[in-house]
């Protein structure tokens, strides 16, 4: 009898570890390599931001799908005046945010009017400028009125920048973000971690993850160690290219390379001398070999662009030709210049690979056209804070990852200092355009113009190289989007 005890108690034991062990995977750790400076999409330009809270803690209007594509959010449907430039948006009802107030219309106004408001401290102001009047017509009904016709409205109401936010907790968000989404921010752990936990009382599609945790991982060869050892059983963009081959040879293990909004640029002062002559801006990018730099910085991984555009967008044209690798012509460009002898300056790289890589590579490359560039690496939040806000550099190497942002180019307080009232000129009419031949038009006259102004050199579009355990499901393929929208993502039995 007692055998037969310990085999049923052994049964127990072994049916209780399995339904612990099957609990467990509805917790997911994901790897990032970036930690946000802090969590509020609406006051922040890091994508390391919209990376842990996009569609997972705050919602807008309409939302950014894998596809690219204009999704129903807050707003499950619209309507559009035949001058195109009023839109009236039905709110889904009983939508609360996470602290227990309820969201109505009065939300929305009071985060479009913060938005586009002379205080407003938000990173992309620009979506809202084509916006004149916000109106509340009842608690479940907004009406936006437009200046003038805008062919991205609704997809810039999906941006992470124009999510809704809650006058109670707006103050707030940056440390304690408060939003209307699938997950609750539960903790941070400053320079390790941020844990997100589901929300039992979502207005819609409730997640099927309980806790997800997103580890700050920046150096590549712990990233791989981490991944191999269960620790990290995500990593959306994998830090670690020449580790790769490993991963694809393992079944454990699923490898997706997909592609991104990532623009990736050398990014040169153009108000500083001698960048602001456009001749060394053209000797600078004629110095670069683009394969050699994907080779020795990226592993291959990445293509070549010769605009601000990225490739998969039907109205991309391939302009690398403006811009091919050519030493000797970027000789006598500098010459031309006035600097024979060539001139010293700095380089500012941030912390992720492509930058830190890709600048030795780049620096050796200017050297042989008599550029010194003296490298100075710096952490995530001093480049944010010399770079992009007090424009403190030379020049730079980073990954704009926001979709459809060719417009940064036509800001006069962007970090570029790129001033051309012939560019801002097609901007205007692109924004006003909503012909999709037309538009394709004017994206290219911007793509050209931009191939030979030069106001960046433009290196190649960053790939998303995702890796993760071949039983999770639900994890973006593509990032059209600065995003880690976990809102569909389980594990496999």
């Amino acid at each position: 009898m007692k055998s037969w005890k310990l085999v049923i108690a052994g049964v127990a034991v072994s049916l209780v570890m399995s339904s612990a062990s099957y609990a467990a995977k509805t917790d997911l750790v994901l790897g990032i390599v970036l930690e946000p400076p802090h969590l509020d999409p609406t006051a922040g330009a890091a994508a390391a931001i919209d990376e842990i809270v996009y569609a997972n803690i705050f919602e807008g209007l309409t939302r950014i799908g894998p596809k690219g594509d204009v999704l129903p959010a807050l707003a499950e449907s619209w309507t559009q005046s035949e001058d195109g430039k009023v839109y009236t948006f039905k709110l889904h009802k009983d939508v609360k945010f996470h602290d227990g107030t309820a969201f109505d219309a009065d939300d929305v106004k009071f985060s479009l009017d913060r938005a586009r408001g002379n205080t407003s401290t938000n990173a992309q102001k620009g979506l809202f400028a084509a916006i004149d009047t916000v109106d509340v017509v009842d608690p479940s009904t907004v009406r936006v009125t437009l200046k003038q016709p805008s062919g991205d409205f609704l997809y810039n109401m999906g941006w992470g920048d124009a999510v809704i936010v809650a006058p109670e907790s707006a103050g707030t968000n940056k440390d304690k973000p408060v939003g209307t989404g699938p997950f609750k921010f539960n903790s941070w752990a400053k320079g390790s971690q941020i844990v997100i936990a589901k929300n039992p009382d979502y207005w819609g599609k409730p997640a099927l993850l309980d806790k997800a945790t997103f580890r700050v991982i920046p150096d590549p060869a712990a990233a791989t160690a981490a991944l191999l050892a269960g620790d990290v059983q995500a990593f959306p963009v994998f830090p670690s290219y020449e580790s790769i081959p490993q991963f694809q040879a393992d079944p454990r293990f699923k490898v997706v390379i997909g592609t991104t909004e990532g623009e990736t640029v050398l990014g040169m002062n153009n108000k500083k001398p001698p960048f602001d002559n456009p001749k060394v801006r053209q000797a600078v990018a004629r110095a670069i070999d683009r394969k050699s730099l994907i080779d020795g910085a990226m592993f291959g991984f990445g293509m070549p662009i010769g605009s601000f555009f990225p490739p998969h967008h039907p109205a991309y044209i391939d302009l690398t030709a403006e811009t091919a690798y050519d030493p000797e012509l970027a000789k006598k460009l500098i010459a031309e210049a006035g600097h024979p002898d060539g001139f010293k300056t700095t380089l500012k790289l941030p912390p992720p690979t492509y930058a830190r890589r890709g600048g030795e590579i780049i620096a050796a490359e200017l050297r042989e056209i008599g550029i010194e560039a003296e490298i100075i690496p710096v952490e995530w939040a001093q480049w944010l804070d010399q770079v992009f806000k007090n424009k403190d550099y030379d020049m730079t190497i980073v990954s704009h990852t926001e979709p459809n942002d060719l417009n940064i180019f036509s800001r006069d307080d962007y970090y570029f200092n790129y001033d051309s009232p012939a560019f801002k000129d097609l901007i205007k009419q692109i924004d006003a355009t909503s012909n999709g031949a037309e538009r394709t038009g004017l994206y290219q006259q911007a793509q050209k113009l931009l191939a030979k102004d030069v106001p960046a050199a433009f290196l190649f579009q960053l790939p998303k190289t995702g890796i993760w355990d071949a039983k999770i499901k639900g994890l973006w393929e593509n990032g059209p989007i600065q995003a880690n929208d976990l809102t569909a993502v389980k594990w496999l039995d």
